[in-house]
């Protein structure tokens, strides 16, 4: 058994994200592992860039509100307690809603390589509107 204490929060690479979003590492994978998990907080409006992931992400919201969309334009409002689950190479982004926060715990499988994510571009203002409309 090992015993973790709780690492220190970090605020999310400006890079990735768009808002004030900050992070608690749970497990960063150290081989053989490749789990890797952190739960990700989300100011009001703040969302991650697309991204996808080579062997998929699970999400589990555990406070607030947000949004999960995927390119063809689905879009998931979540609340505390539900899960969504993200299939490998699917480019999507999440987020909090524009009036409430939203807490995750973020679980990815890595490919060897790191944690299997591939950053891309930022979600638009528009985009987000969209999809804080449909969602």
């Amino acid at each position: 058994m090992e015993h973790v204490t709780s690492t220190p929060t970090a605020k999310a690479p400006a890079e990735r994200f768009t808002g004030d979003v900050y992070l608690n590492l749970i497990e960063n994978p150290t081989e053989p592992a490749r789990l890797a998990m952190g739960l990700v907080r989300f100011t009001p409006g703040a969302r991650t860039n697309w991204h996808s992931h080579a062997l998929g992400q699970v999400l589990h919201i555990t406070d607030g509100a947000g949004l999960v969309g995927t390119r063809d334009g689905h879009v998931v409002r979540v609340r505390a307690g539900e899960t969504v689950k993200c299939p490998a190479g699917e480019e999507h982004w999440h987020g909090a809603t524009d009036t409430n926060l939203m807490a995750h715990i973020a679980v990815v499988v890595g490919d060897g390589s790191g944690d299997g994510t591939t950053w891309l571009e930022a979600v638009t203002d528009e985009q987000y509107d969209r999809a804080l409309s449909e969602g």
